[in-house]
């Protein structure tokens, strides 16, 4: 009898050394290599920030970033100075150019690309004078800046402001052909701010089994929620499949009921199982928000009571590597990568930081968007703002920087 518990007492312990080091892969992480700067006196708020990691065609990775102001007034339009990075080689040089070639997009099982829920495909903003609207449903403060979002039912405005702009790579076609799909949403909101009405629709499009496309978008799907979208015809029309209800932890966050914005830029990835995951930003003016949780396994028309992941970050981004790592990276203040080594997303490694924070000004070192992009089964690249990145004249410039991050597995 004793025996038989030495043995059963020895399977556990192995089980449990081999569970340990299933779930603590070795992480590698590169040094930061620079892919753009901006002057030593620049200083501004949205210049040589939010970077985007993307493919061409050819296989080339882009790293496109924002070096306009940070305002609806400056969607669409193009700046004076190069806004792109590309490498060649994995990440490890890169050429300055503008951010005028159309980046790989989505692939469809039809052999279409399309490329949605993005800046770049968004229309420059129409000055309101020249719009005969609705009346409104209501208007908000925002937190930055004091500045009003006066919103409208997305049904009821004119067609040339309703839908989802996005843009068209047919199959064996050589141009990219603008549209502007369908969306059938009745809770969905649009808005003016700064006297302007830009045509936003926002979020990750994911591929779901069945062929359809998935995307949870900001903004606004009434009160603070956001809404997840689906198209089952290639994105030419997108339905409304459910919603995520702003329903904030008070405790985890003092300033819960004054963040009159809600959730707002969702991040998204699939499950090996198939259910989707979403991360979202409660982070405003007001202070660091947490970041909350959520999934649904029957393709978003259900989602699961928000929980609060981590006390702060903004542009939550998500990816599943071959490998069945989950990466999840966010910022402000710094920038921070954790792990779900077990593919699950119910439980995270402790933060692997990549920018130093020396002030209590959660925007003081860096934007905090991040953007990430696999390169192997086990290795991605990370993408980030950098504030305080000392030039070759020693003076702090405002940079976009990279690093190659590799998971292998433990012996």
């Amino acid at each position: 009898m004793m025996i038989t518990r030495w043995i059963l007492l020895l399977t556990c312990l192995c089980a449990l050394f081999r569970g340990l080091n299933a779930a603590a892969p070795q992480v590698i992480v590169s040094d930061p290599i620079l892919v753009a700067e901006g002057p030593a006196e620049e200083r501004r708020w949205g210049r040589y920030q939010f970077p985007t990691l993307d493919r061409t065609l050819d296989g080339r990775i882009a790293l496109s970033f924002h070096v306009n102001e940070d305002s609806a007034r400056a969607y669409g339009n193009r700046p004076s100075e190069p806004d792109r990075g590309i490498s060649a080689d994995g990440g490890r040089t890169w050429t300055l150019v503008p951010a005028t070639e159309r980046i790989a997009g989505l692939l469809l099982p039809n052999g279409d690309r399309i490329i949605a829920g993005r800046h770049d495909v968004t229309p420059p903003a129409i000055p309101v004078r020249e719009l005969s609207l609705p009346a409104p449903v209501g208007t908000i403060i925002g937190t930055y800046g004091n500045l009003p979002y006066t919103f409208y039912r997305h049904d009821e405005l004119p067609e040339s402001l309703q839908g989802v702009p996005l843009v068209r790579l047919p199959r064996g076609g050589t141009r990219w052909l603008p549209e502007r799909a369908t969306l059938h949403d009745p809770g969905f909101q649009r808005y003016t701010i700064q006297e302007v009405f830009p045509v936003v629709w926002w979020g990750d499009l994911t591929l779901a089994r069945d062929g359809s496309i998935l995307a949870v978008v900001y903004p606004r799907s009434r009160d603070g929620d956001v809404a997840c979208h689906r198209s089952t015809d290639s994105g030419r029309s997108w339905q409304l499949q459910g919603r995520i209800a702003y329903e904030p932890d008070a405790q985890a966050d003092p300033q819960a009921a004054a963040r009159t914005q809600g959730f707002t830029e969702p991040g998204t990835v699939q499950l090996a199982d198939g259910s989707i995951l979403v991360m979202l930003r409660t982070t405003d003016g007001l202070g660091a928000g947490p970041l909350y949780a959520s999934r649904s396994s029957d393709l978003g028309q259900t989602w699961t009571k928000p929980t609060v992941v981590n006390a702060f970050g903004v542009m939550p981004r998500l990816l599943r590597l071959n490998n069945g790592v989950v990466v999840l990276s966010y910022g402000r203040p710094g920038v921070d990568v954790r792990f779900s080594f077990d593919g699950t997303g119910n439980q995270w490694s402790d933060p692997l930081s990549l920018v130093p924070r020396t002030s209590d000004n959660i925007q003081a070192d860096t934007c905090g968007y991040t953007s990430l992009l696999p390169l192997s089964d086990d290795s991605f690249l990370i993408a980030y703002s950098w504030f305080k990145r000392p030039g070759a004249d020693g003076q702090p410039r405002k940079a976009l920087l990279v690093r190659l991050i590799s998971i292998k597995p433990t012996a």
